[in-house]
């Protein structure tokens, strides 16, 4: 290639950003899609709870302990603090506080992944497991595929980390920054819906 021909590459424009860029509508539609299968697990959730009875969580299962899933939640949507912070920073062409904001909210979601993995399952295992009967079954369900998008969110993180300490964003392309977040706080979201709905519905 020609040094012509470079200096035609380097003009070419940058990335589209927000809801000029096919990257970003294909995030929306995806978050769509996986919007609406927690919507049939909820639905599912509720259906069998009202078939049950009055007696929920069924008899044999005591009803959820608030004070760990509360920690959780505290630690969970306050991550979606910095994720946001730094996608403002980048837009501003700070760099640093990007790279702030997806380490502070890397921490805060591992943790909370942390939790539920190493604390709150294995003594919610001693009580019931997703052979006993449908309420664990769909506990388990629920909360693990929750999980498993918070870890997926984790590892976006880590990736627009290593981006960002490369100097591929500024404030002209964070386009991956922002479907990032969007994500970040669709997780977030869908969090509040298991909390009311598997942990505090039982109790009330």
């Amino acid at each position: 290639m020609s040094t012509r021909s470079y200096a035609a590459v380097d003009k070419l424009p940058q990335e589209a950003e927000g809801s000029r860029a096919a990257g970003w509508w294909g995030m929306v539609f995806f978050i769509g899609t996986e919007a609406t299968l927690f919507a049939l697990l909820f639905a599912s959730y509720f259906y069998l709870r009202f078939k049950s009875g009055p007696q929920w969580p069924p008899e044999g299962i005591e009803d959820p302990s608030l004070t760990l899933p509360l920690i959780m939640s505290v630690i969970l949507l306050s991550s979606s603090i910095p994720i946001h912070w730094g996608e403002r920073a980048i837009e501003r062409g700070n760099v640093l506080g990007l790279k702030i904001g997806l380490m502070v909210a890397f921490v805060l979601g591992l943790a909370f992944l942390g939790l539920q993995v190493l604390v709150e399952y294995p003594e919610t295992l001693k009580e019931f497991t997703p052979r006993t009967n449908s309420y664990g079954s769909l506990f388990f369900t629920i909360t693990g595929l929750h999980g498993t998008h918070v870890a997926v969110g984790l590892l976006m993180n880590v990736w627009n980390q290593v981006r960002a300490w490369r100097g591929h964003y500024d404030d002209g392309g964070y386009l991956h920054v922002q479907t990032g977040a969007m994500y970040w706080h669709f997780v977030d979201v869908v969090w509040i819906f298991v909390f009311l709905s598997l942990y505090l519905g039982p109790n009330l």
